[in-house]
C-alpha cells in the first residue's frame, strides 16, 4: 500500500470513528434530554350550548339538508375542537331557564378528545330543566360557574338569542353592575328569516308548533317586579299557521347584550370565523409544557451512521455508474431514431 493510500485510509478511519462517536453522543442526548420546557399561552374555553326549545327550529342546513339550530351548534363545536391546539383546555356547559350548568371543568383537548366529542354528540333539548329561556339572567349564573374553574376561562355562548318569555320593562334583568371581564363571546345561531318552533314529545315527534301566546308573559299589574309565578310561559300550541311564533336569530339583541357587558358577538355562519375570533383573545395564563427533541437527536445520529457508509470510492463508483447509465440511454435513443428514419425512407 502506497503512502498516499495509507494516508487516505487513515483519514477515512478517523472520520468514521468521529462520526460513530458523534452518533453515540446524539443517542445519549436523546435518552438524557428527550424534551425541553417551553413556556406558552394556554387558552381555556367554556363552550355553552343553548338547549332551550327554540333551538329545535329547523332553519339551518347540514350537508344540503335541513337541520335544527342545536344540530348545527353540535357540528360547529365538533369542527372547532378538531382544529384547536392540543394544549387547549375545554369545558362544556348547557343553558336552560335562567341557569348555566357545567358538565365538567375544562380538560385538555387531545388527551380527552373522544370524551369531549361524545359529550357534544349527546347534547339534547331534553336536557333542559325549564321551559323558559332567560338569557340575560343566565349570565350571572355563568359567572358563578366560572369562579369554580381553575385559571382564566373564555366563555363561548352558542345561542339564538331568544328570550322566552319575551322581554318587557318589568322582566328585563338589570346587568348594570355585572362586569364579567374580557373573553366572553356570543355566537348567534339561526337564520334572519326565521321559522316556527316545533313542539316535540319525549320521543322527538312533532305534535305542533309553539303559539305566539306561549312566548308572551302576563304580569300582575299590582306587582312591578317579575317573579317565578308570573313569568312562566303558556304551554299552548298554535291552532293555525298565522298563530305560530316565528323565531329568528336575535343578532341585534345579542350585539346589544354583548356591548352591555363588554363581550363580543359573532355570527355563527362560518366555523373558521368563530374560531379565528375567539383565538385572537390573548389568554393571561401561561403554562410550562415539554417540547420533544429526542427525534432531532435520533435523526442526527442516523445521518452520522449513514455518512460512515459513504466513502470517496463509493462516490466515484456512483458517478461512474450514472455516466454509464446515461451513455446507454443515449445510445438506445439514437439507435431507435435511426430505425425510425430508415423505415420512413422506404415507405
Amino acid at each position: 500500500m502506497t503512502t498516499r493510500k495509507q494516508g487516505e485510509y487513515l483519514r477515512l478511519q478517523h472520520r468514521d470513528t468521529g462520526l460513530l462517536l458523534l452518533a453515540l453522543l446524539c443517542l445519549l442526548c436523546a435518552v438524557i434530554f428527550p424534551s425541553i420546557p417551553v413556556k406558552r399561552h394556554v387558552h381555556t374555553y367554556f363552550l355553552i350550548a343553548d338547549v332551550t326549545q327554540s333551538m329545535n327550529a329547523m332553519d339551518m342546513a347540514l350537508n344540503n339538508r335541513p337541520a335544527s339550530r342545536l344540530e348545527y351548534t353540535k357540528r360547529m363545536m365538533h369542527d372547532m375542537i378538531a382544529q384547536l391546539p392540543c394544549h387547549t383546555r375545554l369545558g362544556i356547559g348547557v343553558f336552560a331557564g335562567s341557569t348555566v350548568t357545567a358538565l365538567y371543568t375544562p380538560v385538555t383537548v387531545c388527551q380527552n378528545f373522544s370524551v369531549i366529542y361524545d359529550t357534544i354528540e349527546h347534547l339534547d333539548w331534553r336536557m333542559a330543566w325549564s321551559g323558559n329561556s332567560q338569557l340575560r339572567e343566565s349570565l350571572v349564573s355563568t359567572a358563578q360557574v366560572l369562579r369554580q374553574m381553575p385559571g382564566a376561562t373564555s366563555v363561548v355562548y352558542f345561542t339564538d338569542g331568544e328570550e322566552a318569555p319575551l322581554l318587557h320593562a318589568y322582566n328585563t334583568y338589570d346587568l348594570r353592575d355585572f362586569k364579567p371581564g374580557s373573553g366572553w363571546f356570543f355566537v348567534g345561531i339561526g337564520s334572519d328569516k326565521g321559522t316556527a318552533v316545533p313542539k316535540l314529545t319525549e320521543d322527538n315527534q312533532v305534535i305542533g308548533y309553539w303559539s305566539n301566546e306561549s312566548f308572551a308573559v302576563h304580569p300582575n299589574a299590582a306587582q312591578a317586579s317579575v317573579s317565578k309565578q308570573n313569568s312562566e310561559r303558556s304551554n299552548e300550541v298554535a291552532t293555525s299557521d298565522y298563530d305560530r311564533f316565528i323565531s329568528r336569530r336575535g343578532s341585534r339583541y345579542l350585539q346589544t347584550l354583548a356591548r352591555e357587558i363588554g363581550a363580543q358577538y359573532i355570527d355563527g355562519d362560518h366555523t373558521d370565523e368563530v374560531l379565528q375570533t375567539i383565538q385572537q383573545h390573548n389568554s393571561p395564563r401561561y403554562e410550562t409544557s415539554r417540547f420533544a427533541i429526542d427525534w432531532i437527536f435520533a435523526t442526527l445520529a442516523g445521518i452520522c451512521l449513514l455518512a460512515t457508509c459513504i466513502h470517496r470510492t463509493s462516490l466515484r463508483d456512483m458517478q461512474y455508474t450514472l455516466k454509464r447509465y446515461r451513455k446507454q440511454v443515449k445510445t438506445r435513443l439514437f439507435a431507435h431514431s435511426d430505425v425510425i428514419a430508415h423505415e420512413n425512407h422506404f415507405q
